[in-house]
């Protein structure tokens, strides 16, 4: 499948997506924003900072700062409780990711009474 072909498909899911809630009323949604997330691809931090911030100009919003402490650069554009959003992860929290998942699997916890 061609990029074109792929993101053609995406955008008709999208809209398949979207009508299927409204021809199926009982069927729940989210109780929770609903994000279509795109991550750009690993590079360095400035590069992936060059690329949320090319993204922000073409949704017309600027990155917010705020997520930086978090360790993170996004770009979000919101209709309503869905959105948009191009999210870096940084370096030093990738790493930390790393770190924090590096005994995943080995460690099981102790069995709780579901009483």
């Amino acid at each position: 499948m061609t990029a074109t072909d792929y993101r053609a498909a995406v955008i008709q899911g999208l809209r398949d997506l979207a009508t299927f809630p409204e021809a199926n009323p009982a069927v729940p949604i989210p109780r929770h924003d609903v994000t279509f997330l795109y991550f750009p691809t690993r590079g360095t931090d400035a590069e992936m900072i060059a690329e949320i911030d090319r993204i922000a100009t073409l949704l017309g919003v600027t990155p917010d700062p705020s997520d930086t402490i978090y360790g993170h650069h996004k770009a979000r554009l919101a209709f309503g409780p869905v959105g948009y959003e191009a999210l870096a992860v940084l370096a030093a929290r990738h790493a930390q990711h790393q770190a924090d998942t590096s005994y995943s699997g080995y460690v099981t916890p102790a069995a709780v009474d579901a009483a």
